[in-house]
């Protein structure tokens, strides 16, 4: 029922920057968190970033913080991913994520029963 559907990947020099999209579509949709979640080949998939959209308030994985920015827009919906001086480190197949409902947490896989497709990142050095 729920589809979210990526786009904005690519790639680009480290201290560069890129902006990920996101849009949810359905018919009857509501999300309390919206998150970006990143997979790198041979690791485990790892949180990013979230939103709760109630409120906007947002949550970032220490790796990211101060360089990454999680938005959103009520329209259509969508969220957004702005990430700046990026590292190499940062390569990976970005995922969005979308929970219709709160347990106590955000920032697990197991948290969102939603996922995008995925769209691959990739920084250079």
């Amino acid at each position: 029922q729920v589809q979210l559907v990526e786009s904005g990947g690519g790639l680009v020099q480290a201290g560069g920057s890129l902006r990920l999209s996101c849009t949810a579509s359905a018919s009857t949709f509501s999300s309390n968190f919206m998150a970006w979640f990143r997979q790198a080949p041979g690791k485990d998939r790892e949180y990013v970033a979230a939103i709760r959209w109630s409120n906007a308030n947002t949550y970032y994985a220490d790796s990211v913080k101060g360089r990454f920015t999680i938005s959103r827009d009520n329209a259509k919906p969508t969220v957004y991913l702005q990430m700046n001086r990026l590292k190499p480190e940062d390569t990976a197949v970005y995922y969005c994520a979308a929970t219709s409902w709160y347990r106590g947490s955000y920032d697990r896989t197991s948290d969102y029963s939603y996922w995008g497709q995925g769209t691959q990142v990739t920084v250079s050095s």
